[in-house]
């Protein structure tokens, strides 16, 4: 009879949850892999069997990031009002950066040039969902004569500006959300007037 492993999936996933708490509650600078083990109730030894190094445990969580997002934005239904389709995937961009703040931090906001090789692939695959919300869009020629990806950068750009504004305690008034609605509109509706 073969002995069970120690260091499983449902472990490496505790782990990341450990990560993701302690970067919410300290930062990324301050992460330790002795503190994610004791979070995770477990030993440095696991983060390091499963994962390598603290470095690939970020990675890691940018990937979980990634396709967070990837997952998440496919969710909205396309509808008559492609406008309004692509301001939804950006309330989607703002429920994910308020809902994981460490997440975000990983990454956008702090992403490494360490890290950022470990989840780039993830991150292309969550950009080209994103790009899929602009094709409509381009289809109808309301981009002003960008492409959909040019649209979709352009989009994120906003979208990560305004995740950060919020998350480091900027009152976007008078709604947060309301305040996300108004500038993703105003930006999408703008492709059609501005070359």
């Amino acid at each position: 009879m073969s002995r069970p492993r120690e260091h499983d999936e449902r472990l490496a996933e505790a782990l990341l949850d450990a990560a993701e708490r302690l970067i919410a509650a300290k930062g990324v600078d301050a992460l330790s892999l002795r503190a994610v083990a004791d979070d995770a109730d477990t030993t440095t030894r696991a983060i390091y069997t499963l994962f390598g190094s603290k470095k690939a445990l970020i990675g890691a969580l940018g990937v979980r990031a990634m396709e967070m997002l990837g997952r998440e934005v496919p969710e909205g239904r396309a509808t008559e009002n492609p406008v309004a389709d692509a301001v939804a995937a950006g309330l989607v961009f703002r429920s994910f950066a308020t809902e994981h703040p460490a997440l975000f931090s990983v990454a956008f906001h702090r992403a490494s040039a360490r890290s950022w090789p470990l989840f780039r692939d993830a991150a292309g695959k969550a950009f080209a969902t994103l790009v899929r919300w602009f094709e409509p869009l381009e289809t109808k020629g309301m981009l002003g004569g960008r492409s959909a990806y040019q649209a979709a950068q352009q989009f994120d750009a906003l979208c990560e500006g305004l995740a950060w504004m919020e998350l480091r305690g900027n009152p976007l008034q008078p709604d947060p959300e309301a305040f996300w609605c108004s500038s993703l509109t105003a930006l999408v509706s703008g492709f059609a007037s501005a070359e």
